[in-house]
């Protein structure tokens, strides 16, 4: 014991994790009990330094110790001199004498670990700026990320395809090596990127992302390489983005580490990039991953400034930051307020902000509108800081917070903590609003989000003669120090840069510089660009009356004249509405009316486009009696992703007006927007029997007792054997799908589902065979993303299996190994690596899919199948295809080149076919050939245009999403 006196540090240490050891609980369990980031938790655990009083005081109340004897030791290691380093894994730690110089990749580290290591919080600490500074590994959130899967089943319906898959951000990015991230200003994009340079440097990333670990991270803010001039080579990334050690890095190493496969490269902002350049920094990328194919990339962007599938032929993932859940919402409050308690000057003000905090928690939850406003980490901290400055009062309008921010952030923390003339210079709100406008919209006209320091000084410097009393306090130089160290908007991330605090606020200012210059025509003429969208729509609610409505009139007029963007300025003005406080009512007619003729929303891409735009479009959203079948579906997604109680009540009413029979899938997936037990009682209870249940929370799982008896559902997360099985109906329930689970360890319970006839498993990674399946009544059974080393053995047990679906790695070489039922009537073949060879063995087979490997003699075996008259394919070549007389229905997935002259020879007999061009880019399919066979019936899907419709009787081809015809 002696060393353990010696050193109290390691004395704290030994005493916290014997604690943990004896509550059991994992490090995910005590971060979530404390609050704290993964590396708070582990630092302290592992004495690697000195912890915080706050950390230690959260740490033992989690495990349920007294807190006094850890503070002692905490207070007699604080005295001893620490040589203790938070240094990355990989960097050596530095005894007292260092004998070997560090490397320059470990400098390196060290330097991304320190340098990315803290977020600047808005309104965190209004007397000090300087202090407004959040630990990153206390701040990061991990937020849910979406993905649209590419290339799922080609024998799917439509009704059965997932719309989207939602998984935490480790879990979501864990077997990606290419990644496009989209998210809405202030989701978090940049924050994520952060959280991956730092981790990765101190190697830290959790145990999600270990084929991560060990990269060297390179982080590339776009606002800043597009400044500069042509985007770098990996030679010059350090200097490029201001490193200090740019200079020192040794030849040819940035090139090393890319051609090792061993940089993970994060470029941040495709949306600050230009459009008319963002071609450019595609090829960029491109050429990046010519030349180093190994190298991981993340890329972010806002939504709409590129389009879907931009970088699909790189082979880049498409995620999307979802908004925060109400959990996430109370967890991102609960953090704002632990970091201002650790810098109030006075125990009064720590007593008033556990108040604040709990008043927030409710409020945030009662109160819809604000919940909705909260939904993304800069607003909720925004909100947390007005709350805070306003002693519980806030603003619910969008702009009525911006508007309460700019007073508390300019004027109003000086006049209220009495600091009367900092740096000598003393600026009221209007003061600081004209000169900040003044550069917010230089950065706006030049397309930038960062400028050279020389030109705000010059900006400033201008404005400076038409400003007499701020002129006579300073120079142009100290009014500019000012508003960087006191507004609380500006930032200089770098000596001779500047930016704002966040995009949101250099829109805000710069719409209301352009409304006050009466630039009209620029705002109208830059409306298309993805950059301008926020501008012009906070143009609308800083204008007055008949400035608004002579903006709103514009929209429509340019986009009635200029088809390639008249859906998105008519979107545009429709969305502004919302924001103007007082509209004519001519002006409102005639924005709806160009609205309505984008209205309703025939896709779920069209649904996404109409929700992008908020409440105000639920207005323009017709009820379900006016809707054809194809409209019902979208309509129901758009209101379910705007959220909040006008969507809610929309959704309420919608239902009940319903024709009898139907029910829209969306339904379902909408659920986990809204609160669980209402939505299952109001919305989801008349469709019990009809709908397949989405269940991603653990709040939807506990409202399951309000839906049963359950016939179809699907767990998606981390749900264990009895989580899944309490809940269903042992006499009713046949469909299951669990999908994304490292907890479901066991099929056993599957035995106590007598009825169940369809099972669906996917991602499940700790799951290892079948055989728990063995002698159940499956009739069919679908493993998708299954572990290598998963065991198909059992599958020969499944007596009653006719329809079986591999998206997944096979053991066997070929089909011909493979352990399945020969009466399988129905089999769907993708992802794998395995040969068709041998499909011929399941001479029952009806219908067919498969996704490539599709050569002769896999054409050849196909032909032999007597009964086959459904056949689904995707990556395909029809020259190696045989004759398929018996077939009567085709699917052709996702086709470069459908080859539509080919079909009616090889297909005589055919029936119906469906062409999807989902994913393909400019195409246009011509059905011309398909004319040759009689009564076909033809559906295209997703295609940029279609030629030969005049070759058929219009009742013959079906369009997807179908096509407008209503004109201007």
């Amino acid at each position: 014991m002696g060393d353990v006196h010696e050193d109290p540090l390691a004395a704290l240490a030994l005493r916290l994790r014997t604690l943990r050891a004896q509550r059991g609980l994992q490090m995910g369990g005590l971060q979530q009990r404390t609050g704290l980031g993964r590396t708070t938790v582990s630092q302290a655990l592992n004495g690697q330094v000195v912890p915080t009083e706050a950390t230690l005081v959260a740490l033992a109340k989690a495990l349920g110790a007294d807190v006094e004897p850890l503070l002692a030791l905490r207070e007699a290691a604080a005295r001893l001199p620490q040589v203790r380093e938070s240094l990355p894994r990989h960097v050596t730690r530095r005894s007292v004498r260092p004998r070997v110089q560090p490397s320059f990749e470990e400098r390196y580290l060290s330097y991304v670990a320190e340098r990315h290591s803290q977020l600047t919080v808005v309104g965190l600490d209004l007397s000090r700026p300087e202090r407004a500074h959040w630990p990153l590994d206390a701040a990061y959130l991990s937020l849910e990320l979406a993905e649209r899967p590419e290339g799922w089943p080609v024998g799917s319906e439509e009704a059965d395809r997932p719309s989207i898959v939602v998984k935490r951000a480790e879990h979501a990015l864990a077997n990606c090596r290419r990644v496009l991230l989209r998210g809405l200003a202030g989701s978090g994009k940049t924050t994520l990127l952060q959280w991956l340079a730092v981790a990765t440097a101190r190697d830290e990333l959790p145990e999600e992302l270990a084929d991560w670990r060990g990269q060297i991270p390179f982080i590339l803010p776009l606002r800043t390489l597009v400044r500069r001039g042509p985007l770098p080579e990996p030679h010059d990334f350090l200097s490029a983005v201001g490193t200090p050690l740019a200079a020192s890095q040794p030849e040819g190493w940035a090139d090393d580490v890319l051609a090792r496969g061993e940089a993970l490269v994060l470029v941040d902002g495709i949306d600050e990039v230009p459009q008319e350049h963002r071609g450019a920094t595609r090829d960029w990328l491109r050429r990046l991953l010519a030349a180093y194919r190994d190298a991981r990339l993340v890329v972010t962007t806002r939504p709409s400034a590129v389009p879907e599938g931009w970088l699909a032929s790189s082979r880049f993932t498409e995620l999307s930051v979802r908004p925060m859940s109400a959990a996430d919402i109370g967890l991102f409050v609960g953090r704002w307020h632990t970091a201002a308690r650790h810098s109030a000057a006075t125990d009064a003000e720590r007593s008033q902000l556990h108040d604040l905090e709990a008043a927030l928690q409710v409020t945030v939850r009662a109160q819809r509108d604000l919940a909705q406003l909260s939904s993304t980490p800069l607003m909720c901290a925004l909100i947390c800081a007005l709350h805070r400055d306003r002693r519980g009062h806030l603003p619910h309008s969008r702009m009525e917070l911006y508007e309460a921010a700019l007073s508390m952030l300019l004027v109003r923390r000086d006049l209220e903590r009495s600091i009367d003339v900092p740096e000598g210079i003393q600026l009221t709100e209007h003061q600081s609003v004209q000169l900040l406008q003044r550069l917010a919209y230089w950065l706006i006209r030049n397309r930038q989000t960062e400028m050279e320091r020389a030109t705000a000084l010059a900006l400033v410097d201008d404005a400076l003669p038409a400003m007499q009393a701020v002129a006579d306090q300073g120079t142009a130089d100290q009014v500019l120090n000012h508003l960087v160290g006191r507004s609380g908007l500006l930032r200089q991330p770098t000596a001779d840069t500047i930016d704002f605090v966040h995009r949101t606020f250099q829109d805000y200012l710069g719409a209301k510089a352009a409304i006050e210059a009466h630039d009209f025509p620029l705002l109208v003429n830059n409306a298309d660009d993805d950059q301008w969208e926020d501008v012009v729509r906070m143009a609308v609610a800083h204008a007055r009356p008949t400035e608004s409505a002579d903006l709103l009139r514009r929209l429509v007029k340019r986009g009635d004249a200029e088809v390639e963007h008249r859906n998105r300025l008519h979107l545009l003005a429709a969305a502004s509405l919302q924001y103007a406080t007082e509209i004519e009512p001519d002006v409102r007619r005639l924005v709806e009316q160009r609205a309505r003729v984008l209205m309703p929303p025939r896709s779920q891409a069209e649904a996404e486009e109409l929700a992008a735009l908020g409440p105000g479009i639920l207005d323009l959203l017709p009820g379900p009696r006016d809707l054809k079948p194809d409209e019902v579906g979208p309509v129901v997604e758009t209101a379910a992703a705007i959220g909040g109680d006008q969507a809610y009540a929309f959704l309420h009413r919608f239902i009940q007006s319903l024709p009898p029979g139907s029910a829209p899938f969306a339904l379902s997936r909408g659920w986990e927007r809204f609160g669980a037990d209402e939505y299952a009682r109001d919305i989801l209870l008349p469709f019990r029997d009809r709908l397949p249940l989405e269940v991603h929370t653990r709040d939807q799982r506990n409202a399951l007792r309000l839906l049963k008896p359950i016939t179809d559902i699907h767990f998606q997360g981390e749900f264990t054997e009895y989580q899944i099985f309490e809940h269903l109906s042992p006499e009713h329930t046949q469909k299951l799908r669990i999908s994304s689970s490292r907890s479901l360890r066991d099929l056993k319970f599957i035995r106590k589902l007598p009825t169940l006839k369809t099972l669906e498993l996917s991602d499940c990674t700790q799951l290892a065979h079948l055989e728990d399946l063995t002698g159940t009544h499956l009739t069919s059974l679908i493993l998708t993303n299954q572990p290598r080393e998963f065991s198909f053995d059992a599958l020969n047990s499944l007596p009653e299996l006719t329809s079986l679906s591999f998206y997944t790695h096979l053991p066997s070489e070929s089909l011909a190994d493979m352990p399945a039922p020969e009466g399988l009537t129905s089999l769907s073949l993708g992802w794998t690596d395995a040969s068709l060879s041998g499909i011929s063995r399941w001479q029952q087979l009806q219908d067919l899919a498969i996704s490539d490997g599709l050569d002769n003699a896999a054409w050849q075996e196909i032909a032999t199948l007597p009964h086959l008259t459904e056949l689904f394919i995707s990556g395909y070549n029809l020259n190696h295809a045989e004759p398929l007389p018996r077939v009567t229905y085709l699917r052709l997935i996702s086709p470069q080149n459908p080859q539509l002259d080919l079909v009616p020879d090889l297909f005589p007999n055919l029936q119906r076919i469906f062409i999807n061009c989902e994913g393909v880019k400019q195409n246009t399919t011509d059905i011309t050939p398909l004319s040759q066979i009689k009564g076909l019936q033809i559906s295209v899907s997703f295609a940029s245009s279609v030629t030969g419709l005049e070759r058929f009787a219009p009742d013959t081809v079906e369009l997807y999403p179908r096509p407008r015809t209503a004109s201007i």
